[in-house]
Order: structure tokens, then sequence, then C-alpha cells
């Protein structure tokens, strides 16, 4: 049965919160040292989400951007450089490469997954590159088996930005297990936030060491005479931040869960509209967290897609459209971009060029509902596709 034309779906909210964050909070507050060189908080977490994901070190700092700006320095990134990154993402991704001074190459992606292109990641391989990076789109693990060998047999590094990967996991290994430094996002959305926030995976003590200097100014632990060994910037992490997500950590696990349970179902119910073709999933990733539930609705064309997001959303479910293709955005050429057109880099990355304009995602707050709830959300999406 469908849902009443004006009947609004009460989703869970997000951020979530209960006395665990406020006890966090009340606990960073009165140890008196608010900052992470004084207090224990940003280091107490920093242990709990290395453990957590298999890594042997990870840095909190102020954002998801700055993560991954921070990961690609310490990774040699900056002018005479480049980075492979997917075409479809949202904009930190070469935004971080480019702020950097190196130069963002935009690649196609799969039409299934929406993660890299792992054969056109290969052909963009150039004696400037210096690492590529697989985006864990909406939560769902790019194939890190052939990027690894693809890297390895290129002499070049494999940086993850797991901005939407809490918790994956990739045949059976966790983000910090697959020997790559690997970036997280906190930002309100995200799936455990502080608001703002960030986090980097370090597997060696080498590259965690550099990354701990050139996030505190250069300047190492114990210095009390500016002795700043090389150069870096303020990205250090708050005590308050810290606290909080702490707490969030403890119930990202039963939150996956929900979702690994609900996204099946909503799937299957999409896949039965006509037109309407869920984001798919590869066996090998045998965790996901679905930081989005994505789906496309191929031959639609952008305003025709976004005139639904809006009827999606008057209709109580928080849909939004794709990321845009990061060649079709303004920013992405103001520094740091291929010497390539627009339409040159378009015609390199054709599925991009489609997907950016005919999908749409819902907040992962909507996978943490009933399942009564996916078939109002499947049957609100097909009473309002069917109305274009």
């Amino acid at each position: 049965m469908y849902p009443r034309p004006n009947e609004v779906p009460n989703f869970p909210e997000w951020p979530q919160f209960d006395d665990r964050e406020r006890d966090g909070l009340i606990r960073a507050l009165e140890q008196g040292q608010w900052w992470r060189m004084g207090g224990s908080e940003v280091d107490q977490f920093e242990r709990e989400f290395a453990e957590y994901h298999g890594g042997q070190h990870a840095l909190a700092v102020t954002n998801g951007t700055h993560a991954l700006e921070l990961a690609l320095r310490v990774l040699g990134v900056g002018p005479g450089t480049e980075v492979i990154v997917p075409a479809f993402t949202f904009i930190s991704s070469s935004q971080a490469v480019q702020h950097l001074g190196g130069v963002a190459v935009p690649v196609d992606i799969d039409p299934e997954t929406y993660c890299i292109d792992v054969a056109a990641a290969a052909a963009a391989i150039g004696p400037k590159t210096v690492a590529v990076m697989p985006v864990h789109m909406a939560g769902h693990m790019a194939d890190m088996d052939a990027l690894g060998k693809v890297a390895e047999n290129a002499g070049i590094a494999v940086i993850q930005d797991a901005a939407h990967a809490h918790g994956a996991q990739w045949q059976g290994k966790r983000v910090g297990e697959l020997g790559s430094i690997a970036t997280f996002s906190f930002q309100n959305g995200k799936l455990m936030t502080a608001g703002e926030g960030g986090a980097v995976l370090f597997p060696d003590s080498q590259s965690y060491e550099e990354g701990f200097l050139r996030h505190s100014c250069g300047r190492p632990r114990t210095d009390r005479h500016y002795r700043h060994r090389m150069c870096g910037s303020n990205y250090r992490m708050n005590e308050f931040s810290a606290a909080v997500l702490r707490a969030q950590l403890t119930r990202l696990p039963h939150q996956i869960d929900t979702r690994e349970q609900r996204w099946p179902l909503l799937a299957s119910l999409l896949a039965q509209i006509p037109g309407v073709v869920p984001q798919s999933r590869d066996s090998r990733c045998d965790r996901d967290p679905y930081y989005m539930a994505m789906f496309r609705i191929p031959g639609i064309g952008e305003q025709e897609r976004n005139v639904l997001v809006d009827a999606l959303v008057e209709r109580g479910i928080p849909a939004f459209a794709a990321f845009r293709a990061i060649y079709r955005v303004d920013g992405f050429w103001e520094q740091g971009a291929p010497s390539e057109s627009v339409e040159d880099i378009a015609r390199r990355c054709p599925v991009t060029d489609a997907v950016y304009q005919d999908t749409i995602w819902l907040h992962h707050r909507v996978l943490l509902g009933t399942e009564r709830q996916m078939h109002d959300v499947a049957a609100i999406v097909a009473d309002t596709a069917g109305r274009r």
C-alpha cells in the first residue's frame, strides 16, 4: 500500500546522541585541558579509532579535507606531481591535491559501484604520478586488490579517501589493514560525527610521525623552544570533538548492522520500479556501512533529476542530487587542473558524465528506519518518479 501523499515518514534523526556524548563533553571540560597537547581525549580516541579499523596509527585532525591534504603531503604531493582521482566524488578529493600545488587527474568510474575504474586509473599513470586515490563511494570499497597491484607495478602510492567508509571491509580486511594511508571525515552528515573533524590512518610509524609533526606546525610533542622541524599547519583536533567521537564510535557497529540489513530490502524494492537502478555491490566488499543509499534513473537528465529530488524532499525523503563531475565544477579549474578541456575529460569519463546527471542519493538515516519504512520509501519514489 502506498503511503498517503501527505504522509511524512518519521525517520531517525541525525546526528544521534545520548548520555554518552554528554558524559564525554563533561569529562573533557572537567579535565581542565581542552587541546590535545594537554588533554587525553584525542589520544584515547586515536587509539580506539585505529583499533576499530585495524590501523597501526590514527591521527585526529580538524576535518576530512585537511586529512586528505596532510596525507598527500606525507606522500610527497606538491608542485610538479600528479594524483589520479575519480571524476565522480566530492570536490575535496581533487581540491586537496590542488591546494598542495599538485595536479588532480580525473578518471572514470565503475558503472555498477560508482568507485574508481581500475583500468582507467592504470591508463592515466604518467611520469609525474605520485599516487592514486580511490574513493570508497557511499561506503562501498573500491577494488583494492586490483588497485594495489597497479600501484605496486607503477611504483606509486595508494591513498584511500574513506570519508564514507567508517567500518567498511574488503575481503575481511578493514580499511586500516590494507597497507595504505586512509583518510576519514566526521562532518555533520557522516557516519559518525562531531560536526566537523577528520582522521588519518597510517600503516607505519615513520609516516605517522611525519604526519604528527606536520599536523602540529612541524613542532615535536615535547618541544618547549619552538624548534619546528618541518613545514606544517595547525590541523589539531580539540578535546571536545574527540570526546563526542569516542561516544559516536561506540554506536557505529550497531548502526552499520542495521543499514546492512535494510539496504538489500530497499534496493530490491527500488529495482522493481521501472527505470530505477540501485547502486550495485561487489561481493568482495563484505561490510558496507552505506553512507548513502544511491540509485540511478538512466536518461532522466540533470534538470529533471533535480526536480525529482525536490519532489522527494517535499514528501519527507532526505534526498539529494549526486555530486557533480569534478571537471564540471568551476572551482576545479582554478588551479592544479590538467591541460585537457572539459569535453576532453568528459569523453574519457562517459560513465561519470551520465551518473552525475541521473543519480539520486538518500541520507543514511533512512537505512536506520524500519522495514516498513523501506517499503514506504520505495512507494514514494515510485509514485513521485511516475509523475514526471
